[in-house]
């Protein structure tokens, strides 16, 4: 699926349902109906998740803030000399959440090659990151609306910050960007889409502000609003002079993987969350962990936001999902390995005979590994997304000291 479709999904007026990737898209698809969220990610039959090949036991699973701030100081003294930034690696996290007047900002879920993303929540507005329940759904309109009222008509908001590694982002590619002082910090600020769809005009409550943390390296925080006011060029602004270096930490996933087909790279990962923006969209949603692998490796300079923003950003790829299995539609078959095949709609610059998805469960069927092609070019055949799966061994996802960084779990 495409971004604005995701974003269309998480931002609706009323509250996420059930993970099905076709049902998010349906819905970003019908206005006119009461739209459904959820997260973007693989597959067709419903939920993405994991499965583990051979005999692999896991244990039961257990889960895992409209107020106006005051303006931040112009031409105060430059943040970048008050903290020193590591030089860290890739896939790990360098910073941790914080608070700047209304904004939340938590801690990063999201590594990749180029940067990390943490959810940034606000007083005043509704997340929708977390899945509504089955009884929810099934109230349908009345749910939302006894939703709607519990929050006092509170205002929609899907916002993110990520924090790029040096060199990677490129402030002069941000369309219809305004260079801008925050803080003693050079930036920039734009007005971005509806739906954050190119195709289509500014939205007002759609903002980016991105600012030079360090020398050569860039911050920018995403805001999707159904308010225009709220947050605001100058809350968002609050959250420059909070952002500091903390000790790295490599980000850990519940797995490792055992084979890879030849050229495939990893990309990003996801910690107690679904790889890149998926895992944003679904933050509180109580996934595990995840990656997204690619062919070619992805660039590393010249981006203006994650990689799986741009349209067609990821062309050919797959996702390794570890998840809950409740999160799933389909009925959980402990220590069975089930493989889908993909649409038989042909792919720009896919093979139509590529794509599905593959899910094994584990022993009591309360865990699940998904691999997936779904959406990302479809060019690996189902029987190669077996493969990778049957090679992929799960942790205990309870324990994350049973976990091992990205760097290390998703190369062979």
């Amino acid at each position: 699926m495409q971004l604005h479709e995701l974003v269309d999904a998480v931002t609706g007026q009323e509250p996420p349902m059930t993970r099905t990737a076709d049902d998010i898209v349906a819905a970003g698809r019908r206005a006119q109906r009461r739209r459904r969220a959820g997260f973007a990610s693989a597959g067709a039959a419903g939920l993405v998740v994991v499965a583990v090949a051979g005999a692999f036991a896991l244990p039961t699973l257990g889960a895992g803030r409209d107020t106006t701030a005051a303006p931040p100081p112009v031409g105060a003294a430059a943040g970048p000399a008050e903290a020193r930034w590591a030089d860290a690696p890739p896939f790990t996290f360098t910073f941790k959440g914080y608070d700047a007047g209304p904004l939340h900002v938590q801690d990063p879920i999201v590594a990749s090659v180029g940067y990390q993303i943490a959810s940034v929540y606000s007083d005043g507005h509704i997340s929708n990151d977390k899945p509504v329940t089955a009884d929810e759904i099934e109230a349908g309109g009345d749910a939302i609306e006894r939703k709607k009222r519990a929050t006092g008509g509170k205002p929609s908001l899907w916002a993110y910050l990520t924090v790029y590694r040096p060199g990677v982002f490129d402030p002069a590619g941000v369309k219809n960007g305004r260079k801008v002082t925050v803080a003693g910090h050079q930036a920039v600020q734009a007005t971005l889409p509806v739906g954050l769809d190119p195709s289509k005009p500014v939205d007002e409550g759609n903002k980016l502000l991105a600012w030079e943390y360090a020398p050569d390296a860039w911050a920018a925080v995403t805001s999707i609003s159904s308010s225009v006011v709220t947050p605001s060029f100058q809350d968002l602004g609050g959250l420059v002079g909070g952002l500091k270096p903390s000790r790295p930490t490599p980000a850990p996933v519940p797995f490792t993987v055992g084979y890879v087909p030849a050229g495939y790279r990893p990309l990003q990962s996801g910690t107690h969350a679904m790889p890149g923006l998926s895992g944003i969209a679904a933050a509180r949603a109580g996934d595990f962990g995840g990656a997204t692998y690619t062919r070619p490796a992805a660039p590393t300079s010249g981006l203006t936001a994650p990689y799986d923003a741009a349209e067609n950003g990821i062309r050919d790829g797959f996702h390794i999902f570890v998840t809950p299995a409740a999160s799933s539609n389909q009925s959980p078959e402990p220590g069975v390995t089930k493989c889908y095949p993909g649409s038989d709609r042909p792919v720009p610059g896919g093979d139509a005979a590529g794509g599905g998805f593959c899910n094994i469960w584990n022993t009591d069927g309360t865990v699940v590994l998904q691999v997936s092609g779904m959406g990302l070019g479809n060019r690996l055949p189902v029987a190669e997304l077996k493969k990778i799966a049957q090679g992929i061994r799960v942790a205990d996802v309870r324990d994350e000291s049973t976990w091992t960084p990205a760097a290390q779990a998703l190369r062979p």
